[in-house]
């Protein structure tokens, strides 16, 4: 089911496939299969829509008899979470996120190391992540915070995440900016102080970078030293699914705490550059 229909890309995989451009019609012929049994009912509904309909999304699968396997942020508002935990339990249905990078070779070496080393210090983290965007962005959903979460939660929760499963749970967070196009902060986590960055900004990235026409700019850097995991990404989606379908998989426990920290980022009120703990491209940014 989707409402473009320029997907041709179909035929290169399938082309024997039942295809909706209307979520109604799409409802009516998923219900027809599950009434026909379980050989003909769905067993995973892929959910790559909006933020703002996840939930809404989530729960036709669960109705449907099926799981719920969803894109990044799995919800806006935390308290969805222990909404569809009980859906979970009544359906008898199990909601999965793809929490990629949990499964990036990078990441996965530096989890190990940290839980490994015998470290009573907390580790000095710098997230850094702007990937430039057209002014389509800020006219379509993505560019509404109530229907994407903002920029903090639409870029930036698979790397929130990524901090709290390696470095342990919020003790303090602190927003230093918020705008329609980038925000930055702080984190104090268990074994982390994180000051992190995320941009929509073109004018915001290395000048390397814009030299040589790339997008996108990701660094990750512990106590001063950058930790390289700019590439690796291309199968990661691949991994999560293949998880999924052998019985593994991340459920709703693994989302939530991301999910929360990006909704009390989304409403906190922005202190301004106050201290030594702001990110110095935010600095950099704000002086432009």
């Amino acid at each position: 089911m989707d409402k473009s229909d320029s997907v041709g890309v179909l035929d290169k995989y399938f082309d024997n496939v039942d295809f909706f451009t209307e979520f109604e019609r799409f409802d009516r012929h998923v219900e027809k299969l599950r009434r026909l049994g379980p050989e003909r009912k769905i067993d995973y509904v892929s959910i790559c829509s909006p933020n703002y309909l996840h939930d809404a999304h989530i729960r036709f699968a669960l109705r449907a008899d099926a799981d719920a396997i969803c894109e990044k942020p799995l919800m806006l508002n935390p308290w969805n979470c222990d909404a569809m935990a009980e859906l979970e339990n009544i359906f008898g249905r199990k909601v999965y996120n793809i929490l990629q990078l949990r499964v990036h070779p990078a990441i996965l070496e530096l989890k190990k190391k940290i839980e490994q080393e015998k470290n009573n210090r907390k580790y000095a983290i710098d997230l850094t992540y702007i990937t430039s965007r057209g002014n389509w962005y800020f006219y379509s959903w993505k560019g509404d915070i109530s229907k994407s979460g903002g920029v903090a939660t639409n870029i930036g929760i698979h790397f929130f995440d990524m901090l709290l499963w390696i470095f342990g749970s919020v003790q303090k967070t602190e927003v230093h900016y918020a705008d329609h196009k980038k925000t930055g902060g702080c984190l104090e986590l268990e074994k982390a102080t994180v000051r992190w960055f995320l941009s929509l900004d073109k004018n915001d990235l290395p000048e390397e970078c814009r030299k040589s026409d790339k997008p996108t700019y990701r660094s990750i850097t512990m106590n001063d030293k950058e930790i390289e995991f700019s590439d690796g990404f291309a199968d990661l989606h691949t991994v999560v699914y293949q998880d999924i379908l052998n019985g593994k998989g991340y459920g709703m426990d693994a989302a939530k705490p991301s999910i929360e920290l990006a909704y009390d980022i989304r409403h906190a009120t922005p202190t301004g550059i106050v201290n030594r703990e702001y990110h110095p491209l935010l600095a950099r940014s704000l002086k432009k």
